[in-house]
C-alpha cells in the first residue's frame, strides 16, 4: 500500500481541503487515516480509483454540472478599476 500526504494529494486532486473534508464526510471521497497523531494520509490506490470513477462518470454524463450564471440578471455592473 502506498500513501500520500496532504501536499501530495493537492497535486493529484485540485480541490480545497474543505471540499475534500466535506466529500469525505458524505462518503464521496476516500477517507483519510492517521499514521501518527500528527500525520494524516490517504491510500493512493483509493484516490486513483476515485479519479478513474469520476472520469468514467463524467464521460457517461452522470456528473451533473451547473449552468453558467446569466449575467443579464445582475442588478449592478462590476466596478472597473481606474488603475491600469
Amino acid at each position: 500500500m502506498r500513501t500520500v500526504r496532504r501536499s501530495q494529494l493537492r497535486e493529484i486532486v485540485p480541490l480545497s481541503d474543505t471540499t475534500i473534508y466535506e466529500m469525505e464526510q458524505r462518503g464521496e471521497f476516500p477517507r483519510r487515516f492517521n499514521l501518527t497523531p500528527r500525520c494524516v494520509v490517504w491510500d493512493l490506490a483509493e484516490v486513483e480509483t476515485w479519479i478513474e470513477e469520476r472520469r468514467n462518470a463524467s464521460s457517461a454524463g452522470k456528473i451533473e454540472t451547473r449552468p453558467a450564471p446569466d449575467v443579464r440578471l445582475r442588478k449592478t455592473r462590476p466596478v472597473k478599476s481606474d488603475q491600469g
